[in-house]
């Protein structure tokens, strides 16, 4: 049995043990799990047949976990928040298009729908703004995804080139990275936060972060992701507009020595693709003409259904507005959203990405009651999610992220800072 099949049985094991010492653990097996989707590694070989459904275990487990030590949990001011309710309000309206819309035909017929899928995704979240309440677990989550951005990272430079598809790195990592799009867009989104993680740390930690950021640039460049470079240029102007005054200087100094490094990286093939994202009509190639045309049958889709037409449903209802685009994606999350859950569907889509904006921004303010070195993590904890959710947000002009789980993680954790904040405050004022 090769080494990293014994290595990960013996993780998988110790998340699952740590159910008896706290909730943290199995919810940190399941985020390391999705993000390096083990049943999809060669190494996973010998242990397939066990039939072991990983994620359902170590889900199920965080929320027994969460049973066992409920007397522990620190809600801070309230145990639900107007963040949550809004999204436990768009999974109403998930479910809402799906009893109204047509019944989605042939797709899911081996995996979830994507309405069981995005409840599940939720259910999680909640789980996970209700646990990472503390310093310490939110210490642990971020190195988790700095540590897993990186493994992502050395699988894409050890991919032999035999196996890109048409140039485009495909494949690596969970099921939610297979496309090359939703892969670059989601570890640009990581960018963000390993940057805010090498500000934060040590020697040891700045160091670590420096080569998961190299190696996390370099898988983005892999993918030739248009969307992805969109959603890097929306993150570093968030990054300019909204850096803390106090490291303004070393975020721009980090920007500058990033985008060089990233440059270094590039070769040609990667920059004439991003080149095509700015060009004139008769310039653009076919992908990129494509989301365009999509925009506007999805445009037209909203403008007969404008209450949806089901959760799912997009690939099934273009072919009756351009039948040569039948079965395919709408290459948009907003344009999903908006043709599968009409209008108040994608309000609230909207109004969770503007809640968790204004969240962010509050916690970017001085915060009473906590101690010089505390203010400056939440500071620059914000400041790295107000990034990655302007990347995404970029990113999601062209790809179809609306059911990909990794973003609504990043829409929710303002939730945990919001009660990591109200807990020291609390802690503080007994003392």
């Amino acid at each position: 049995m090769a080494l990293k099949t014994i290595l990960f049985i013996g993780l998988f094991l110790a998340a699952c043990a740590g159910t008896f010492f706290g909730p943290i653990w199995p919810m940190l097996g399941y985020v390391a799990h999705y993000c390096i989707g083990p049943e999809r590694q060669w190494w996973h070989g010998p242990v397939a047949g066990l039939g072991i459904r990983y994620s359902f275990t170590l889900g199920a487990l965080t929320a027994f976990a969460m049973f066992l030590h409920a007397g522990n949990l620190r809600f801070g001011r309230s145990p639900f928040c107007w963040h949550e309710v809004l999204l436990v309000l768009f999974i109403g309206a998930v479910w809402l298009s799906v009893l109204i819309g047509p019944p989605t035909e042939g797709r899911y017929t081996h995996i979830d729908h994507v309405s069981m899928k995005i409840t599940k995704v939720a259910l999680f979240t909640l789980m996970l703004t209700h646990v990472v309440t503390d310093f310490k677990n939110l210490d642990r989550l971020l190195w988790v995804l700095v540590i897993c951005a990186m493994i992502l990272g050395m699988q894409a430079w050890d991919t032999p080139y035999s196996s890109f598809l048409r140039g485009r790195l495909n494949s690596v990592g969970g099921p939610d990275f297979t496309n090359s799009n939703y892969f670059g867009g989601c570890m640009g989104a990581m960018l963000w936060l390993i940057g805010v993680q090498f500000l934060r740390s040590g020697w040891w930690g700045k160091g670590l972060c420096f080569l998961s950021g190299g190696f996390t640039a370099n898988a983005i460049i892999l993918t030739r992701s248009r969307g992805a470079v969109v959603g890097l240029v929306a993150g570093g102007i968030m990054a300019l507009v909204m850096a803390p005054k106090r490291f303004r200087a070393y975020i721009a100094l980090g920007l500058v020595a990033g985008g060089a490094g990233f440059y270094h990286l590039t070769d040609e093939r990667f920059i004439e693709r991003s080149a095509t994202i700015v060009a004139p009509e008769g310039e653009r190639d076919a992908s990129a003409q494509s989301r365009i045309e999509y925009a506007k049958i999805g445009l037209q889709i909203w403008s007969r259904r404008p209450w949806g037409i089901g959760a799912g449903n997009f690939h099934q209802t273009v072919g009756d507005y351009d039948h040569t685009r039948r079965g395919r994606d709408a290459h948009s999350a907003y344009i999903r959203c908006l043709t599968e859950l009409g209008t108040q569907g994608f309000l609230l889509y909207m109004a969770l990405y503007g809640s968790a904006f204004l969240m962010l921004n509050r916690m970017r303010q001085e915060q009473p009651g906590l101690p010089p070195e505390r203010q400056k993590d939440v500071m620059l904890v914000s400041f790295g999610l107000m990034c990655s959710l302007a990347n995404l947000m970029g990113s999601s002009l062209t790809m179809s992220l609306t059911y990909t789980e990794l973003p609504w993680w990043f829409i929710m954790m303002p939730v945990c800072l919001w009660r990591i904040v109200g807990n020291a405050q609390m802690r503080a004022i007994e003392v």
